[in-house]
């Protein structure tokens, strides 16, 4: 069975694959905070009833967490739906600038609209995680991913402001920003009611370790998600995922609470795995702010790869989806401090054996 190379967190196609239940693959392929909060219980209406069209409630909770009125804030499914109107605007507005390597799910969302796009290549070797000045793109829109994926880095926020003067249209991607410890110092949310040109898609996929639930939010100026409201589905998060993320969400207390125990899990475990990985024979890893590793050998990391997975059933990400990497890539998400140290294990085991 050949696997989707595109994302990571395809543990139930890899378990295919291999002939084993999901349960026994650890997953280090996606990029997720390391728990999942408890479930609260549901109500039988949401079940029953359709989902709230406007998305009040879970809008006023998303509002709360930044201080915003509601019409500023719009819910989706997942940062993928929004990527795709975010796209739509894009490709009205002209030529559409991205990093290379970059998330692939920008250009899949451009291709929806024949969109004219450019990738600009990013340097691959880097100092420090950040915050570090953004690279410049000749193009009239920006895509940004701030931290970036794959590789990591920190964005400053100056960086980020200079080109709102310079491009019809800024796309700020911060999915993975409230991992970061003090990252929020670089966030473009402030910024918003100031440039109408600017738009900020966030994700709780990776805060809180749910990517099956599927919310992510845009914030942006009113006319421009209303226009977007008009374009999509009636009911793009349905009503148990709306209550969930409600009651995920809480108050701003709850949420501050949670973003801070994530964030000291990034920086631990994030400072401890890059020096013990640099400690493996034939890779190095890359400085990363967020909480994932991108990881660079001096051959061709597939081999590696397919050995975690059949010997000791884990999940690196491939990095040969992203433009302008290769196979002498792999992108490894941080796990529990006992994940981490089980990950580790397996590579200095295998690295060992090919001396």
């Amino acid at each position: 069975m050949r696997v989707d190379l595109r994302h990571g967190g395809n543990r139930q196609a890899v378990a295919a694959a291999l002939g084993c239940r999901p349960s026994q693959l650890l997953d280090a392929s996606a990029s997720l905070a390391p728990w999942t909060p408890r479930c609260p219980r549901l109500r039988a209406a949401d079940l029953r009833d359709y989902p709230d069209r406007g998305q009040n409630s879970l809008r006023q909770a998303i509002a709360a967490i930044h201080g915003l009125s509601l019409d500023w804030v719009l819910p989706g499914n997942g940062a993928a739906e929004l990527f795709t109107w975010a796209a739509r605007d894009a490709t009205a507005a002209g030529l559409n600038g991205l990093l290379a390597p970059g998330f692939a799910d920008y250009r899949r969302a451009l291709q929806c609209w024949a969109a004219a796009l450019e990738e600009t290549p990013l340097a691959l070797h880097w100092d420090h995680a950040g915050p570090l000045p953004h690279p410049p793109l000749e193009a009239a829109v920006a895509w940004i991913c701030n931290p970036h994926n794959p590789t990591g880095q920190l964005w400053s926020r100056a960086s980020i402001e200079a080109m709102l003067d310079r491009h019809a249209l800024v796309i700020c991607d911060e999915a993975f920003l409230p991992l970061v410890s003090q990252a929020e110092q670089q966030s473009m949310i402030p910024l918003v009611a100031q440039h109408p040109n600017l738009v900020v898609i966030r994700s709780l996929t990776k805060l809180f370790g749910v990517a099956g639930v599927r919310v992510g939010y845009a914030i942006a100026h009113p006319d421009r998600l209303q226009r977007w409201k008009a374009w999509r589905d009636p009911w793009p998060v349905n009503s148990i995922a709306a209550a969930l993320t409600e009651q995920w969400l809480g108050t701003p207390k709850r949420y501050e609470r949670w973003c801070a125990r994530v964030q000291r899990w990034t920086a631990t475990q994030g400072a401890w795995m890059q020096r013990e990985l640099a400690r493996v024979p034939g890779i190095t890893p890359m400085p990363s702010a967020a909480n994932f590793l991108l990881i660079a050998g001096t051959s061709s990391l597939v081999p590696l790869r397919e050995a975690l997975e059949l010997d000791h059933r884990i999940l690196l990400r491939d990095c040969r989806s992203f433009a302008g990497l290769g196979e002498t890539w792999l992108r490894i998400g941080l796990q529990s401090a006992r994940n981490n140290r089980r990950i580790l294990r397996a590579l200095n085991q295998l690295q060992h054996l090919t001396d």
